[in-house]
């Protein structure tokens, strides 16, 4: 019999799961899509009018010093992807590297930063759909069915349709998801262009002046506000098991979307802040639309910003709920959350029941519940899982050195050690509060973990992995008509 500490440290073996029932049906272009898509969200549509009277000018520096310390982390994650392609991001990392008690509370931070993020960014974008509608045809829905209860609203009911869309994408097949994703996710790269096609002849450079009146700390503070811009990269690598050749694309993914959303974010902030001056923008709502609408002289540009905000924040719930399906697929595989999780439909090769149990429960928090606090939830359970990464990573190189990699992270230890300061030094600036939650959450879910994860662990002596419902021999044949 395993005693408890045994079974908290006990290690999944490292490599793919050969017997998966999900079918390597995504290739390179898609894989980076989900990255982009999940990361330029609502962020970059009204970031500026946070981080600009934090910084000034500056503000280019913050996003510099975001993306660099968002880099260290996809650094981390693109070999670790790599090296350990599975379904499950960094749940499955920690289980390979620190055990099986570290996994579940990573679990915990994962549902966090994908199931919670998912009905925020709903809730958002019912607010620019209301917005898009009055713009175009002057309607704007009753205030009872754009709010939740506490919001004198009786439902959020534009944000739960939104759920309802992506789930039926999802549960119709991966392939047909991420087409649609990578459609959605090159119209808002064409919103963002337009951005700075249009402000750019706005530019006028005494807007520069003063570069950087709050010094150092003020570039500082404005990094860490922007820090949470670049939240969602890590969402490649939940597409483990559905990547063609991952140990080649699952790395090359990570990276390219890490570079085309720096590219974007560093041009949007250079023309924002050549279209106008600093101190306009503090307090300003639907910011890169009001500074279009300055230089055009014209509303129009905010709807077409509009649009964009409309359809990246479709793409970015899409993308939410897919990484949340699937980290709880590789959970109940495991045997740490319930078998219906792993479940996979034998005619689309996708978790149905756990798609509708994930969506259901999304679907409640944005039509019901204000996700203000939530919202900040997800940011400590996002760095808690960039945390676990960048420590796994430097286990896993001394644990395993000769493991088949498929990238490998340059300038070893130091990134990995760079990326553990910066996410320790972002958690501390947000408040007491959201850390104590944290705590607490992760505790209820290790309890969870005693009650039931311990003792039906797959590793557990005499437990079985998961039977899944779709035959292994179908999902190869698909996986082999689509390379």
């Amino acid at each position: 019999m395993t005693t408890i500490s045994q079974q908290l440290l006990r290690r999944k073996p490292i490599g793919p799961d050969t017997s998966s029932p999900l079918a390597r049906t995504i290739g390179l272009f898609p894989l980076m899509a989900i990255g982009i898509s999940c990361t330029i969200g609502t962020g970059i549509f009204f970031i500026m009018s946070q981080a600009v009277p934090m910084a000034g000018p500056a503000v280019i520096w913050s996003f510099v010093i975001a993306g660099v310390v968002a880099g260290l982390t996809a650094l981390c994650y693109a070999e670790l992807a790599g090296a350990v392609p599975v379904s499950g991001s960094t749940y499955s990392y920690a289980y390979a590297t620190m055990g099986e008690g570290t996994a579940m509370i990573v679990g915990a931070c994962l549902l966090l930063e994908y199931a919670v993020s998912a009905g925020a960014v709903a809730v958002g974008w019912s607010q620019y759909l209301n917005e898009l509608l009055g713009n175009l045809f002057n309607i704007q829905l009753p205030h009872a069915l754009v709010n939740a209860p506490e919001e004198g609203g009786i439902v959020n009911l534009p944000a739960v349709v939104l759920i309802a869309l992506c789930a039926v994408l999802l549960i119709r097949g991966t392939k047909e998801s991420v087409v649609t994703n990578a459609i959605m996710v090159c119209v808002k790269i064409a919103v963002l262009l337009f951005f700075i096609a249009v402000g750019i002849t706005g530019w006028n450079s005494d807007h520069f002046a003063n570069f950087a009146p709050y010094g150092i700390s003020g570039v500082a503070a404005g990094a860490g506000v922007i820090f949470f811009s670049f939240i969602g990269l890590d969402a490649v690598s939940t597409a483990g098991e559905e990547a063609k050749n991952p140990k080649r694309n699952l790395p090359l993914a990570i990276m390219l979307a890490l570079l085309v959303v720096i590219a974007l974010y560093i041009g949007v902030a250079l023309v924002a802040i050549g279209a106008q001056p600093a101190s306009q923008f503090e307090g300003q709502e639907a910011g890169l639309s009001a500074i279009l609408a300055d230089v055009v002289g014209s509303s129009w540009p905010a709807t077409v910003l509009a649009i964009g905000a409309v359809i990246s924040i479709f793409s970015v719930t899409l993308v939410t709920l897919y990484g949340q399906t699937r980290i709880l697929f590789a959970m109940s595989r495991d045997g740490m959350i319930p078998k219906v999780f792993g479940q996979v439909n034998a005619r689309t090769f996708t978790p149905v029941r756990n798609t509708l149990i994930v969506s259901a429960v999304v679907a409640v928090l944005a039509g019901v519940i204000p996700i203000n606090f939530l919202a900040e939830m997800t940011s400590i359970g996002t760095l808690a899982a960039f945390l676990v990464v960048s420590i796994g990573l430097i286990i896993l190189r001394r644990r395993e050195p000769d493991l088949e990699r498929g990238f490998k992270v340059p300038l070893y230890p130091l990134t990995p050690i760079l990326s553990i300061a910066g996410c320790i030094w972002i958690i501390s600036q947000l408040r007491p509060v959201t850390i104590v939650v944290f705590v607490v959450w992760s505790a209820v879910f290790l309890a969870f973990y005693f009650l039931y994860g311990r003792r039906k662990s797959a590793l557990e002596p005499g437990n079985s992995v998961l039977e899944p419902e779709v035959p292994i021999t179908a999902a190869v044949h698909v996986e082999k008509d689509e390379r």
